[in-house]
């Protein structure tokens, strides 16, 4: 066992009558690259969690290094070798890259924080990771995947014998992708070992040793990768075979509803003459690079962003929406892309957060109901097949995949007519997916009109009618997605670069 640097044996953790974990065994190897892979809610954050000291496992035991480990705190992990980059970043965003960086360790000199050391070694962990980033950037400047990058610099710069990278790629541009693969390939040669919690297959395959599956709390197989094949891993992850990865798009889109014309806006990053129309019913796809401005034309429509000029109308009526919540009022629903930042509440409770964009059809005699209200939110727990244990649960004690179909569900209890989609399915497993790709796909053809940004190129091309491609807070085109490939999009997406 002289090549095994971590061993789980039994490891069980409950929270309150929902056991996350049962009796796992595993083993990770010296110098690799585990891949750990289940359905949204199957344990595999929580795992890893116990392991860095966030969560008091209830049962089990992790041998680390040839010795028993019982981290109590993430600082006592980090000072012992065990760095984790978590799904949901916590970051303080009014601070510099290298406030970041050093949070918790800062070096000091005669009593005071030594800043000259801080940029100097700071500067140096990003040239020796290939990284073009500026210390001294505010991170609220940054992208979500500069952001993401720092946080892997961050994992990198303790030294770490093991680091735990959960969903590292879900905001990451596909150079980002391989540029992390190249860091993760340096670091195996040096003796470092990774857990890698991942939905996207290709990459399990292309960057993994050995893949490990969860389903509900159990460890169902553990393969080297080159021994399985995406159907088994699918077959492991929900107990069956999804013949298909999208389901069929068969919605038949009627008439112009909405309409983009000459859209510009006023403040950084500014949209420069957007213009489109799409129709009810229609699944319109935006896709682009990261930075490329379609979040940024979501919220633009949503009326979170000022227009410069240019207009939006819906069913020819012109629109001028002056807040989210003048938006609302006519229809319209965004789902963000950083839930935790924008799309939830993460203090209270799944039965809050479904409630709380809807709150006068809960109303009895002019006063809340809580009945209505936790109708509603079982409602929408059934429907989106959430995983908790009741409506009353935190909705931070859910994986990230389950709280994305909570932010789902409390927009679809508005019935909205336009409904705006950012990454709708980051973070979220494969069977998950499907579900959110079919009830996109029924709410078509309902005769909602749905515009959904995606950096997946498969997801974009295997869910939408039409693609408009966003290249440099510009529009390059408009294609059929029946009629386009991989390489038309990316040529695109790289017109105005």
């Amino acid at each position: 066992m002289d090549n095994v640097i971590l061993e789980i044996k039994n490891l069980s953790k409950s929270f309150a009558k929902n056991k996350v974990l049962d009796g796992i065994n595993l083993t990770l190897k010296k110098g690799s690259v585990l891949g750990l892979m289940g359905e949204n809610g199957a344990g595999k954050s929580t795992m890893m969690k116990c392991l860095f000291g966030i969560y008091a496992k209830d049962e089990g035991q992790f041998i680390f290094d040839g010795k028993i480990t019982n981290f109590k705190s993430p600082k006592e992990a980090l000072e012992n070798g065990v760095a984790m980059v978590h799904q949901e970043l916590n970051q303080c965003l009014d601070r510099t890259v290298t406030d970041n960086l050093f949070l918790g360790r800062y070096p000091t000199r005669a009593g005071i924080i030594d800043e000259a050391k801080m940029l100097k070694d700071a500067n140096k962990l990003f040239a020796s990771l290939n990284m073009n980033v500026n210390p001294s950037t505010i991170m609220r400047t940054m992208s979500v995947s500069q952001r993401q990058m720092v946080e892997i610099a961050k994992a990198v710069s303790y030294d770490a014998k093991i680091i735990v990278l959960d969903e590292p790629t879900s905001s990451l541009t596909e150079r980002e992708v391989q540029k992390l693969f190249s860091i993760v390939n340096d670091l195996k040669k040096k003796g470092v070992s990774f857990v890698y919690i991942s939905h996207k297959m290709d990459e399990i395959f292309e960057i993994c040793d050995e893949v490990s599956v969860l389903r509900d709390g159990k460890l169902i197989m553990t393969k080297p990768t080159k021994e399985t094949n995406m159907n088994e891993l699918i077959a492991a992850m929900v107990g069956r075979s999804l013949d298909k990865r999208f389901p069929d798009v068969d919605n038949t889109p009627g008439d112009d509803y909405l309409e983009i014309d000459d859209l510009s806006t006023k403040f950084e990053p500014q949209l420069e003459n957007i213009s489109f129309k799409v129709k009810k019913g229609e699944i319109f796809g935006l896709y682009g690079l990261v930075g490329a401005g379609r979040s940024e034309l979501l919220e633009s429509i949503f009326g979170i962003r000022t227009i410069a000029s240019g207009s939006i109308k819906v069913n020819g009526k012109k629109m001028r929406f002056k807040s989210s919540k003048d938006a609302m009022d006519h229809d319209f629903a965004l789902v963000t892309e950083e839930r935790k930042l924008n799309g939830m509440f993460g203090k209270d409770t799944i039965r809050f957060n479904t409630v709380i964009t809807n709150l006068n059809s809960y109303k009895k005699n002019g006063m809340l109901n809580n009945i209505l209200m936790e109708e509603a939110a079982n409602r929408q727990i059934k429907q989106m097949k959430t995983k908790c244990v009741s409506c009353d649960e935190l909705i931070t004690a859910l994986s990230g995949g389950n709280q994305q179909k909570v932010i789902i569900g409390k927009w679809m209890e508005r019935q909205p007519d336009i409904f705006l989609l950012d990454e709708p399915t980051r973070g979220i497993d494969v069977g998950a997916k499907y579900e959110i790709y079919q009830l996109i796909i029924q709410m078509a053809k309902q005769g909602k009109t749905i515009l959904v940004v995606s950096s997946e190129m498969p997801e974009i091309l295997g869910i939408t009618n039409r693609i408009a491609v966003m290249s440099n807070h510009r529009l390059a085109g408009i294609v059929n997605t029946h009629e386009t490939n991989q390489e038309e999009l990316l040529r695109l997406s790289a017109k105005y670069l």
